[in-house]
């Protein structure tokens, strides 16, 4: 074992911030103006980690302006659904630290887009009653203003180490276990609270048509630890079954966009040229995002395509200009190597776009507090794109700091939990085996694509979890080289364990309607009896599925 593998490094503070991505950002400010001590981790480096690492292109502000539908009542009533799990009191709370969280962002240098009067320029998009989209300026760029910052607080970051295990002890969190993904360092964390903002999606689920995992509609580097370490400790995950979420990308470039395209007025087509989606909705390409996607695939289904277009041409040039010099090189920065490469041209011609890949969601379980079912954890992320993660965090930090102010102390750490992690997590360094993490990973997404496509049935899914199954009895046969392989393959085998829960969740979700993205061809039509909140629990070791 090498001096690295024997290096275990200890650590307390009063409030443990797991994710360093604008949740955990938002957590780590509001706990830091508490005055309490706060130690954020992440696997990557904050200056670049998270969702908005790679940029953004909006952020979600409900200004409480005289405009239609701009109050934070009119947020919470589109919402708080009964198969979402948000609860008034959190998305309330998500709408009242915007105009915070919008001045800090000003502050350190992110760049609001402005109309001639002063105001905010904002967009509708996605199904909601309102302009609530604020447009950014090089979105690509933010995310090490907001690291910059973050340091200055004299918040404590712990770049590169990646959490395997939560501590629960008495009852309640006390803190968690992890290794440097770059030296292989053990770490260990003892904390009075904790807030988990983990990122909200488990990506390289499935494929696009490029082919590459890598190359997908939301930050690749999230394959589910948030739900699975809540999981595995006890707390109750929601909506698996109905979380599920893909976008309309451009054709093999693998980054939505889709929010800019829509808000600024483009018009999906299909290959007859026909502006399609009226039929599925009265929002049309702004409807919600997944019943965009399922008006894209109706249409496949009835052969009007693929190809599917946007239609940019008749758009003002101001708006054409924005989409293509701010608002698509802000969600992804090779737009314009791939706008030359693939001739795409916002201003003349149609751009061909394409159903994306299929990415898992789920809610880990929150009180109006933001306090998870285990006491001491809360949840930092859970609503919508990059206002609601960086708010949600925000106002998840601010009641963990509470709490810890009434927490004396921190229990012990059991050494032999420690040791049993340890070499649980290191065992593929050692391991005889032959199943590298790519082929392990690979095999997944094959059982997936095949399975849990946008049309799925009860039949396919048993044999997905059956496929599983045996994709799993290799687990201890995977081997790795280094450390980077090493976080590849805890990744796969996170990945693995957020496909069997989604799975199971979907075939318990025996209807076809609004609230999922996928189609059941054995239960074609809604069914009001699945209008509940489906909630997933460890029970004796095995996943327990109840309705709430």
């Amino acid at each position: 074992m090498s001096e690295e593998e024997n290096t275990i490094h200890y650590h307390e503070t009063e409030v443990l911030v797991l994710g360093g991505g604008a949740s955990g950002c938002g957590a780590a400010i509001a706990v830091s103006e508490a005055g309490k001590h706060v130690l954020l981790v992440d696997k990557g480096k904050l200056e670049s980690c998270g969702c908005i690492g790679g940029g953004n292109d909006h952020f979600m502000g409900v200004l409480n302006t005289d405009a239609p539908f701009d109050t934070i009542d009119d947020m919470v009533r589109f919402y708080s659904t009964p198969t979402n799990g948000l609860l008034p009191d959190t998305v309330r709370q998500w709408g009242e630290a915007m105009p915070h969280i919008i001045a800090w962002l000003t502050e350190v240098g992110i760049q609001f887009r402005k109309t001639d009067d002063g105001g905010y320029l904002r967009t509708q998009g996605f199904g909601q009653p309102g302009k609530w989209w604020i447009l950014i300026r090089d979105g690509q760029f933010m995310k090490p203003l907001i690291a910059k910052k973050i340091r200055e607080m004299g918040v404590d970051v712990l770049d590169n180490v990646m959490i395997t295990k939560l501590l629960v002890k008495e009852g309640r969190m006390t803190g968690a276990l992890g290794y440097n993904v770059l030296n292989g360092e053990f770490h260990v964390i003892r904390c009075k609270t904790a807030v988990l903002s983990l990122g909200p999606r488990a990506t390289r689920v499935a494929t696009n048509s490029t082919r590459n995992p890598f190359n997908a509609q939301f930050p690749s580097h999230n394959t589910g630890a948030h739900y699975i370490l809540a999981y595995e400790a006890g707390a109750r995950i929601a909506c698996l079954d109905t979380r599920q979420t893909a976008t309309v990308l451009p054709k093999s470039f693998g980054c939505p966009g889709m929010n800019g395209l829509t808000g600024e007025g483009g018009a999906a087509l299909n290959y007859k040229g026909e502006r399609f989606m009226g039929k599925y909705h009265p929002m049309r390409e702004q409807a919600p995002r997944h019943l965009f996607v399922q008006g894209l695939f109706k249409e496949q289904l009835a052969g009007y395509g693929p190809p599917f277009y946007m239609d940019t041409r008749s758009l003002c040039h101001e708006s054409q200009r924005v989409l293509s010099e701010e608002l698509m090189p802000g969600d992804k920065a090779t737009w314009k190597e791939y706008s030359e490469q693939k001739g795409v041209d916002l201003y003349n011609k149609l751009m061909e776009v394409e159903i994306g890949d299929l990415a898992l969601e789920g809610l880990v379980m929150r009180d109006e507090h933001f306090e998870s079912s285990i006491p001491g954890l809360f949840v930092g992320t859970g609503f919508h794109a990059f206002s609601g993660a960086m708010c949600g965090g925000y106002a998840a930090g601010g009641h963990a700091a509470e709490k810890a102010g009434h927490i004396a102390g921190i229990p012990d750490v059991n050494e032999e939990e420690i040791e049993q992690e340890r070499r649980r997590v290191l065992a593929p360094l050692h391991s005889e085996g032959s199943t590298r993490y790519s082929q392990f990973e690979s095999a997944i997404r094959q059982v997936m694509d095949y399975y849990m496509g946008y049309v799925r049935n009860e039949r396919g899914m048993k044999q997905a979890l059956d496929s599983l199954a045996r994709i799993e009895e290799l687990k201890d046969d995977l081997t790795v080289d280094n450390w980077h392989e090493l976080m590849r393959a805890h990744e796969a085998l996170t990945l693995l364990e957020m496909c069997k829960l989604v799975v199971l969740a979907s075939i318990e979700h025996r209807e076809t309607s609004s609230s999922t993205i996928y189609i059941r061809s054995d239960y074609p039509e809604p069914d009001p009896a699945m209008n509940r909140l489906m909630i997933v629990e460890k029970t004796n070791g095995q996943p327990r599925i109840f309705w709430q």
